[in-house]
């Protein structure tokens, strides 16, 4: 891709507090990613991917699109240290936390997203209440990075989320809280949580959690 990577996006390494790697899986256009199932054929480049990642001595994998939920068992099971390869893993543990009311899923295109990426993610929304909530047709977010444009108007970015957060609370005023599935939302997620007033949930909350336990840090503080 060639979109910018601003500060909180999952492309941009300076949004972790913890060394970054990155590595790039060739042949992993968007067309081939962002689909109701995901090119087979791509697995196996992935899984060499993250078996190099591996070999390199980091302790955590992730991907740049929700949409390899699909990916997760077969990237899960080649290497011995966790993998993440969407947001929606989260979503269970969301939902125990919001007493039954309804987890929504953010995306850009919502006909995409299908059941088959629930289940990648290990549940189903058979057993799970969720609302997915995908971006309007004319919103300039998508004309960012699913098309690949070399240049980002933040501020107009800024406002397609505010937009897209009213929106939702307008349609499913019953949500107890959100899981962005789009990697690219977190940079303007405080926006969005301040418009929703629920918690909200991404791919960078989810790294930072599972950091925290693959790299334990010493407490510091006063007794």
């Amino acid at each position: 891709t060639i979109f910018p990577r601003v500060p909180g996006d999952i492309g941009n390494a300076t949004t972790f507090r913890y060394p970054v790697c990155y590595h790039i899986v060739q042949g992993a256009s968007t067309d081939r990613i962002m689909a109701e199932k995901p090119d087979p054929d791509l697995i196996e480049p992935f899984v060499k991917g993250a078996r190099s990642l591996e070999k390199m001595g980091v302790r955590l994998i992730t991907t740049s699109c929700g949409f390899l939920g699909p990916f997760q068992p077969y990237l899960a099971e080649a290497v011995n240290i966790p993998v993440i390869t969407t947001s929606l893993i989260q979503v269970p543990t969301v939902s125990a936390m919001i007493g039954g009311r309804k987890v929504a899923i953010l995306v850009e295109k919502a006909h995409i997203l299908t059941e088959n990426h629930f289940n990648g993610a290990g549940w189903s929304s058979k057993d799970i209440p969720v609302a997915v909530h995908g971006m309007p047709d004319d919103a300039y977010f998508p004309t960012v990075f699913i098309g690949n444009s070399l240049k980002a108007d933040v501020d107009r970015l800024s406002a397609d989320i505010k937009a897209f957060g009213e929106t939702l609370i307008q349609k499913h005023p019953d949500v107890g809280a959100v899981v962005c599935e789009c990697t690219n939302f977190v940079p303007f997620n405080r926006i969005l949580q301040e418009t929703v007033k629920v918690p909200v949930f991404d791919i960078v909350t989810l790294v930072h959690s599972v950091c925290e336990a693959s790299v334990r840090m010493e407490f510091s503080g006063f007794l």
